[in-house]
């Protein structure tokens, strides 16, 4: 086996973007065990980088450590999910109604280039879910609030443990295109109640799909 080659960066935050993708990925499924040793001779490194990663992925939520069995990916259970989709909702809205209020025309062409995007993958779901996250985390930029942005991006890395399940109901890519319409709607007009009233629905629905 081809012992991978990684750059001195920072190497357990290397290979913490590595576990987080075969997470995102399925290649480590919710409630399976990290086995270190073989992770470690996989990728060539010690396993002093590898229990760091480890920790990162814990403080994150995609990771469980459970005292003297080791570390498993997270399960998600339905409170959980639920946990997850509140906070959102209310982190998110509370962007988007200051996005609508306070965005320059150059933002608010940028989100309606994101989301023309968004529309034209509604056939390719891979590409749907990264421009759709990538829509999404580009609101909370332009609210500018890093503190927020932060807790958002650690909330969606959990959600994400569960996003197949929200976009794969028949139907929902359709219905969560037409709440995104309905979002720039509001953020054009400058409504920033609307703004915040959608971002919730959106968030509300995509639970009811989700659970």
């Amino acid at each position: 086996m081809v012992a991978l080659t990684l750059t001195p960066k920072a190497l357990y935050e290397e290979v913490a973007e590595l576990l987080r993708q075969r997470i995102f990925q399925r290649e480590l499924e919710p409630g399976s065990w990290i086995d270190e040793l073989k992770i470690a001779q996989e990728f060539g490194i010690s396993r002093t980088p590898l229990r760091e990663a480890i920790k990162v992925l814990a403080a994150e939520g995609l990771v469980t450590m459970k005292v003297r069995r080791g570390a498993y990916v997270t399960e998600v259970n339905e409170k959980d999910l639920r946990d997850v989709y509140h906070l959102l909702s209310l982190l998110e809205s509370d962007a988007a109604g200051e996005v609508a209020q306070h965005a320059s025309d150059a933002q608010l062409d940028e989100l309606n280039t994101l989301h023309a995007e968004l529309e034209a993958a509604v056939d390719d779901r891979e590409r749907f879910f990264e421009l759709n996250e990538r829509f999404h985390l580009r609101v909370l930029e332009i609210a500018d609030n890093r503190w927020r942005l932060q807790m958002v991006t650690d909330l969606r890395k959990v959600m994400k443990l569960n996003r197949h399940n929200s976009l794969l109901k028949r139907g929902r890519i359709a219905e969560s295109l037409q709440e995104h319409r309905d979002l720039m709607q509001a953020l054009g007009a400058r409504d920033g109640t609307g703004a915040a009233r959608r971002m919730r629905t959106h968030f509300s629905n995509g639970l009811e799909a989700a659970a």
